[in-house]
């Protein structure tokens, strides 16, 4: 069992949600306000993405600006954590060519343009998907190769940002391990484990346990599950010796037909770690335990 848990908050993600729950952040404000709430209610650390006004995901290097302007002038201390996800999006098109045209939800760009906010920002996290995925029951798929992601690892060591490795199933913690091997990351590497999208590993005891296991015994790890296997999973994280992590990105409900805020999904982690005796960590206990760098 982890007894000095590290709660994450996954504050609104990428996924197609604006129009499902009636205060998904959506704007800069909006996110940085949804950081800090967190971050008071017991999160170490912020897991960021921005939208644009419609609520579509972007990638956009003026919203991070202003999320991290906002989060960092705010007097709330919490480690920022930017994912590095978008534009690895691959859409099979449907005729007999499934390259001409190609699906029109297709947003693919170079690996290491991918990482233009964080070589400009400097959080003290971000993450790196380990391998690609089908993405659901539909022709996208997310798309990072073995080069990639070794040129990634590489940008993210230069630059002094640890990677979250998040592996969504077994070969991508693989890969992760192999990208520790190869020096490619610094100690103590860092891996979250990924559970219940479709079509990844499921959100169950042996996925979690068996991805865990393959874990080196140095490595740092944190696990969730979608939708309503998010607090049995925090449990199962914890008890199995991770970090967990929360968060409207995840999971929209605090209960069913509740919708919660992300505030609100960290106090109810943060009583289910400490009904299981163990310690919440702090925004400072959490960067030395992960030996992060502070850039700001």
């Amino acid at each position: 069992m982890n007894n000095n848990v590290i709660i994450s908050c996954a504050v609104t993600g990428a996924g197609d949600t604006a129009g499902k729950h009636p205060d998904l952040p959506i704007t800069p404000k909006q996110i940085a306000g949804a950081a800090i709430e967190a971050a008071k209610a017991g999160a170490a650390v912020a897991h960021v993405h921005v939208r644009e006004p419609d609520g579509k995901p972007s990638r956009k290097l003026e919203y991070y600006k202003e999320v991290t302007d906002r989060i960092r002038s705010s007097g709330t201390d919490v480690v920022i954590n930017f994912t590095t996800g978008m534009g690895g999006d691959f859409e099979i098109g449907e005729g007999k060519d499934p390259l001409n045209p190609i699906g029109p939800n297709t947003d693919m760009i170079h690996a290491l343009d991918r990482l233009e906010h964080i070589e400009e920002l400097l959080p003290e996290l971000c993450t790196l998907d380990c391998g690609s995925l089908n993405f659901g029951d539909t022709n996208m798929m997310f798309v990072h190769t073995p080069i990639q992601l070794r040129a990634a690892a590489k940008k993210m060591q230069e630059l002094g940002v640890k990677p979250e490795m998040e592996a969504f199933e077994m070969g991508h913690l693989w890969f992760a391990n192999q990208l520790y091997k190869e020096g490619l990351i610094d100690d103590p590497p860092l891996y979250q484990i990924c559970l219940g999208i479709p079509w990844g590993s499921p959100a169950d005891t042996n996925s979690m346990k068996a991805m865990a296991d393959m874990i080196p015994d140095e490595g740092m790890w944190a696990g969730f599950g979608i939708g309503r296997t998010q607090m049995p999973m925090v449990a199962q994280a914890v008890i199995l010796g991770g970090n967990v992590r929360v968060g409207l990105e995840d999971n929209l409900h605090l209960e069913k037909g509740v919708f919660a805020s992300n505030a609100q999904l960290v106090e109810k982690a943060a009583r289910i770690v400490g009904d299981l005796g163990a310690k919440i960590l702090t925004p400072e206990e959490a960067r030395q335990k992960l030996k992060l760098k502070k850039h700001f």
